[in-house]
């Protein structure tokens, strides 16, 4: 069966045709229930939390090969394309200083801020590129169920470590350390000032997918408190980021964040050029009808960053 290909995906996305629910099933026959028929097309009820989880499950384990994977309830559960195509992206930018070769293995190492309890981008950015990685969060919860995903898949334990973040009000402190050196790092922060704030949104989105009014919030993606909102929302979430990121201008060659605001950009840019930040990019996706982005700086100049890349060849 051929499927039509979604050419706003990065192109060594591997979800960038549409889901094969015929393919997908074969793997992960627990998807079978939730899969439906609409307008001639199988797709799946995208406000069911149950149906998203399954989908989940049913790629992982087709395309990254990952046996056992699982959340606990009313946590994030993330869109594998657009998650992917963060991590494609970031190793297009990290090409740019290796003449033009995406550097693989274990001389990559990647810090994912606010892994929560799903692992995904070190999981993706792994079986991509054989990238290493540190996944932190401040939801002890969280990090305990991804140990259990690593645990229930051997490959990851070697290439992915975690750790809690114990102030809260902080991002690099306590876990970039002297010794440490980082590729990249990456986030995807929260992006609501509010809990009320969290739970209107998603009545709206969660009416936009059934077509109804909704009354009472249900987290399709889910989502925790931490995963969601923070005082001052995304733009405060991000400023805290970029100040702490000029404490360690030497450590990391690349810092990024997920910018889910445009209007957030100006304030953003000002404040990178205000730390005095060497070069700085917004990569911009695109999945469907939603155009996301990713904002990129390092404190190193060209020269700099082409040593590093060389240095950990």
């Amino acid at each position: 069966m051929t499927v039509p290909e979604k050419t706003d995906l990065h192109p060594r996305n591997p979800h960038r045709f549409r889901y094969d629910f015929e393919l997908l099933s074969e793997k992960f026959p627990e998807l079978k229930p939730f899969i439906t028929l609409r307008h001639g097309n199988e797709t799946i009820d995208f406000s069911l939390p149950e149906a998203v989880k399954a989908l989940n499950k049913a790629l992982l384990l087709t395309y990254y090969n990952i046996q056992n994977w699982d959340i606990p309830a009313n946590y994030l559960c993330p869109p594998i394309p657009g998650r992917a195509d963060y991590i494609h992206y970031i190793a297009d930018l990290l090409a740019e200083t290796n003449n033009g070769v995406i550097p693989e293995g274990d001389s990559v190492l990647g810090l994912d801020i606010g892994t929560g309890a799903n692992c995904i981008y070190p999981i993706i950015g792994n079986v991509a590129y054989g990238w290493n990685f540190v996944g932190t969060d401040v939801d002890e919860k969280a990090l305990e169920n991804c140990s259990e995903i690593i645990r229930q898949n051997p490959n990851l334990i070697d290439p992915i470590s975690l750790q809690q973040q114990l102030e809260p009000r902080f991002i690099f402190k306590n876990i970039i350390t002297p010794e440490d050196k980082f590729t990249f790092t990456m986030c995807n922060p929260p992006f609501h000032n509010s809990k009320e704030e969290a739970m209107k949104e998603n009545l709206r989105k969660v009416g936009n997918l059934t077509k109804t009014k909704v009354a009472k919030p249900v987290l399709n993606f889910g989502g925790q408190d931490l995963e969601l909102w923070y005082d001052g929302g995304e733009f405060g979430f991000i400023t805290q980021m970029i100040y702490e990121s000029a404490k360690y201008p030497m450590q990391c060659l690349w810092f990024t964040t997920l910018v889910s605001k445009k209007d957030n950009l100006k304030g953003i840019y000002r404040l990178l050029n205000k730390v005095n930040a060497s070069e700085i990019r917004t990569v911009d996706m695109v999945q469907g009808q939603k155009t996301s982005r990713f904002v990129a700086w390092t404190f190193q100049t060209k020269a700099q960053q082409k040593s590093w890349i060389k240095s950990a060849e």
